[in-house]
């Protein structure tokens, strides 16, 4: 149909055999529970079979290369457009990758400074300027008419073969007279005056006369003889001319230079910090260097010089050089006991560079390293060495006089450390020249809007020099997302993984007007999301459902919001109230707390904040508000290192003080996979499989045969297909896109050989065990009568708690979703049980890919941790952790440098009524339909 994606006969995964017709050109929402096969719809169907007709429509000899993708199990699909998918996934891992390259802007603002810009010396400030034929053309039509004038250009040398010989030289070039001390003289009488007299003429102040013209401003042929006779004299003059005229001698030069400094004339590779010509030549363009760790050295920063911040400085013989500081202080007015977090940044640059009344701590670092050959000094500076900032580029990669290229007064580097949404400010109210205007009217336009869209989808508090690998996956998402809409493609269809994880509900509003300009652009949307307000948004939803695993896999519903409001699915039931996600009858009033002072990190501002023990503490805020820094970067090693045990290299806070008893062993349970390894999976990291392995060894044929529990391993040679290596499948590298995945043939997805699955227990095989969801594991493990099939259901059963009954026990650990692999994280906790007394958890968003009955599953295991002696601290923007939450710290009032405050603390009934403050305004709608 020419107007919908028809699909028949989906059988992909747990999908049962579904029929779904997905509008063209419109804005289409998948939803359901967790597990019930929206990623299988999605993903695995339609984006997996765009994937393999574009690979189908390469040419015969490129297909080769690229093996054979298996087509999704389906009875037909019609009506696909090119698909491309924008995954929750940091895409790249490469040190040179950054917001600027990866979303082509810096590939634009390369081109803008190579055109436009304008360099400036250091020692001026002045404009370099070369000058070009048509400069000193325009200068003589100024002139009077009628005037006469010389072009002329110095001789560069006469050193290379004597006066005479380079004189008969320039004779035979066709050269006739040298000006000399204001007198104009034949060459052939003074080769003859050199000959006859054998005199030594010297012909340093001497000018070549290149021609003699009579300057003719409305004369067209004037412009074409003194433009040949210009471009002659700066060849000749290596790079210098000269024009006398009306007894006055001007000079003009073709060369880059200025204040005695030759500078590089501005091109695309001199900005380009991957190419040698551009790359900062200390740290090759990576913007870090092995050096001298700041941190390192100055660990604690609220002491002061005075209280031995410098830690090398400490000890009997190294603490002259802080005596010499302490001493001479007064000479300079420097404040020795401030602390250092205080100082200005002049006072901070001036401890590590020194001046005439004491050494600096980098000329300390000359000395340590200058005698290396004595084994305390080398072990004192691989104390103080870690990966730094570079020096010379301060970390943004390019060489240091690319800085001298100036664009409306602002430079590259500059550029690429602004905030973007100040970037963008920037460019919308630049000012240029006439000519700049012409040059740039292209490329101007597309920086603009990519730098929009990046603000629009709630990244204005990044920087373009931000490394692409130190994203979150949700930005990462959201960065591909504004790329997209830059490349500006129609007919395309684009789909998406919850393009709203780690936004607040204000940026979602804004992620909403960039999904709806991705559709009018003229592509085809569909967005796998439980977030109310996209859903709301949706031109269409379709619920999968109706439960989780074997359990789902079938369309629900399909139609409008309004439409679902009036069905009787899960969803819609929780969009309308019937189910809902209740407020606790009582809160926790906390009596013991912890208290950070002073915490000062990236954009924090000297933040105090207290943690109550025992509870329930939601971390909330806008995007970029410095929600991660307080609890990931702060809080997080404050706590590792509470006990002295650890050593950490930089201390960002004043003092942690509190009740420190609860809190003990701290786990920090973020989105990363559950193993690095394909082969991991749910089972092996409960160490489940442990035991699955043991008791398939105590079989009568296993022990006939001599099988280890190792044999039923897949990591190790023995039992498992050696084709796959345990992997059941054989994964195809791609060059130019995602690589791709095929089921091996050998073993059939099994991973194991064939002897391996004769071992059978209660007529299954290990295979067979590890294919089963979490629901199916323990219905045929709780009906087992012995100790290990026990120690296997308390294990798995954890899992059933935190609503992952839908999820395989062998299902590999890279296809789980972010907020899958945090449950099974918090699975392993709640299977340890008791030992979780005076533990700190702490999570990172973990309603990603949740549906709102998951999250009532998760927010019920929140409180059986706390019941076992737990203090919980979530990262979270989902309203219905936050309404649910005993205490609650909101970070802002906005995003990067306008951001790193704490605005509230205190319970959710408190903040509703906080006026102007954004997550108060979200929350107070969900207490009033949450009560009960």
């Amino acid at each position: 149909m020419r107007d919908h994606i028809e699909i028949k006969g989906a059988r992909v995964h747990n999908l049962k055999n579904i029929d779904v017709l997905i509008p063209h050109k419109k804005f289409t929402v998948i939803t359901g529970l967790s597990g019930s096969g929206k990623s299988s719809l999605a993903f695995d169907t339609l984006y997996a079979e765009g994937q393999r007709r574009y690979i189908e429509s390469l040419s015969s000899y490129a297909r080769q290369f690229l093996g054979k993708l298996d087509k999704p199990e389906t009875d037909y699909i019609k009506g696909i457009s090119p698909a491309i998918a924008i995954e929750q996934k940091v895409t790249s891992n490469n040190p040179r990758s950054t917001v600027g390259t990866s979303t082509e802007i810096y590939d634009y603002l390369k081109v803008l400074f190579a055109r436009a810009g304008r360099t400036f010396s250091p020692i001026s400030n002045q404009e370099v300027r070369k000058h070009q034929v048509s400069d000193v053309v325009n200068f003589l039509k100024k002139q009077k008419d009628g005037e006469r004038a010389m072009i002329m250009c110095p001789l560069p040398g006469m050193k290379k073969y004597g006066t005479e010989r380079e004189l008969e030289i320039l004779k035979q070039q066709g050269f006739v007279r040298l000006w000399i001390n204001g007198e104009v003289l034949e060459i052939n009488d003074i080769i003859e005056n050199i000959t006859k007299n054998n005199s030594k003429i010297s012909l340093d102040d001497a000018f070549l006369i290149i021609d003699r013209i009579t300057i003719k401003p409305e004369d067209e042929e004037f412009d074409s003889r003194i433009s040949d006779s210009i471009q002659i004299s700066f060849v000749e003059g290596g790079g210098n001319s000269a024009i006398y005229l009306g007894n006055e001698l001007y000079h003009f030069n073709n060369r880059f230079e200025l204040d005695g400094m030759e500078f590089q004339e501005p091109s695309v590779h001199f900005f380009t910090f991957n190419n040698p010509v551009g790359a900062c030549k200390t740290c090759e363009g990576y913007g870090k260097v092995i050096g001298i760790d700041k941190d390192l050295v100055i660990p604690i920063k609220h002491l002061s010089v005075f209280d031995d911040a410098i830690v090398p400085w400490r000890g009997e013989s190294m603490s002259k050089y802080k005596n010499k500081l302490l001493t001479n202080a007064s000479k300079f007015d420097f404040p020795v006991h401030r602390p250092y977090i205080d100082l200005t940044e002049e006072q901070q640059e001036l401890l590590w560079t020194g001046n005439k009344h004491f050494e600096g701590i980098n000329s300390f670092f000359k000395m340590v390293e200058s005698n290396t050959y004595k084994i305390q000094y080398r072990v004192m500076l691989s104390r103080y060495r870690g990966k730094t900032t570079c020096p010379d580029c301060k970390g943004t990669r390019l060489r240091k006089d690319a800085n001298y290229v100036k664009i409306d007064g602002k430079s590259i580097t500059e550029l690429v450390l602004m905030p973007i949404d100040n970037c963008l400010k920037f460019f919308q109210e630049i000012k240029l020249s006439e000519f700049d205007q012409q040059i740039s009217k292209r490329i101007l336009p597309e920086i603009i809007n990519r730098l929009g869209f990046l603000n629009e989808v709630g990244l204005g508090y990044l920087t373009l020099n931000r490394q692409s690998n130190s994203l979150s996956g949700g930005e990462s998402q959201r960065i591909n997302l504004a790329t997209s809409l830059g490349s500006s493609l129609v007919g395309s269809m684009y789909i998406l993984d919850e393009p709203s994880i780690g936004l607040h509900p204000r940026d979602t509003e804004r992620l909403i007007k960039v999904l709806y300009k991705l559709r009018d652009q003229g592509n085809t949307v569909i967005v796998v999301e439980h977030e109310e307000d996209i859903m709301q948004a949706a031109d269409e939803i379709i619920d999968i459902g109706p439960g989780a695993g074997r359990f789902g896999g079938e369309v629900v519903f399909q139609g409008t919001h309004k439409e679902l409001i009036k069905s009787k699915s899960l969803t819609a039931k929780y969009l309308t109230g019937k189910e809902r996600i209740e407020i606790p009858d009582k809160r926790i009033v906390p009596k013991h707390w912890l208290k950070i002072k002073g915490a000062n990190l990236n954009n924090l501002k000297n933040v105090d904040a207290e943690i109550p023990a025992y509870a329930l503490t939601c971390v909330t805020g806008v995007s970029g508000s410095g929600k991660s820094t307080l609890i990931k970067d702060i809080l997080y090693p404050a706590l590792q290192n509470a006990d002295g045990s650890r050593t950490v290299g930089s201390v960002n806070y004043e003092s942690i003080t509190g009740y420190l008893e609860a809190f003990g062993n701290v786990q920090f349970i973020d989105q990363n996979p559950i193993g690095k390894s394909s082969r991991s999976n749910p089972a092996t990291y409960v160490k489940a499989y442990d035991d699955i392995r043991e008791l398939y060894s105590k079989q009568p044929l296993a022990k006939l045969r001599n099988y280890t529990p190792g044999f039923f391993s897949f990591n190790v040679d023995g039992g498992r297909c050696e084709v796959c290596e345990g992997e059941g499948e054989i994964t195809i590298g791609m060059q130019f896109m995602a690589d791709v995945h095929l089921k091996c043939e050998a073993c059939d997805g099994t991973r194991f050989k064939m002897e391996t699955l004769e071992v059978n227990y209660r007529e299954k095989n290990i295979a067979d065990i590890l294919q089963m969801d979490v629901a199916e594991a323990v219905t045929f493990f709780g009906e087992g009568k012995t100790a290990i099939e026990k120690k296997i259901l308390d294990k798995i059963l954890p899992f059933q708690e935190v609503g992952l009954d839908y999820m395989q026990l062998g299902q590999s650990s890279s296809t789980l979703s972010g907020g899958e692999a945090q449950r099974v994280k918090l699975a392993s906790f709640l299977y340890k049980g008791k030992s979780s007394k005076n533990s700190v958890f702490i999570f990172d968003e973990p309603t990603t890919g949740l549906h709102f009955h998951d999250v009532a599953k998760l927010i019920m295991a929140f409180q059986a941790l706390i019941r076992e002696g737990a203090t919980i601290i979530v990262i979270e923007h989902n309203m219905d952790v936050i309404k649910c939450a005993d205490y609650i710290l909101d970070m802002g009032p906005e995003g990067g440098i306008n951001g790193g405050k704490l605005v509230f603390s205190g319970t959710p009934e408190e903040l509703a009524k906080e006026k102007d403050n954004y997550t108060g305004k979200y929350l107070k709608e969900k207490l009033v339909v949450g009560k009960k």
